[in-house]
């Protein structure tokens, strides 16, 4: 679980802009539902 945390914290945008912040997130959040989508389609 601490392994998840880091991994967060590597992830967070530092920047003030809040557009900028929220299109970071759109990405990181983008790329974590694409991973889950190809990992359900292994198994």
């Amino acid at each position: 679980m601490t392994e998840l945390f880091r991994l967060a914290r590597a992830l967070r945008s530092e920047c003030d802009d809040p557009d900028r912040r929220f299109v970071h997130r759109l990405r990181v959040g983008l790329a974590v539902a694409a991973l889950i989508l190809i990992l359900s389609f292994l198994e």
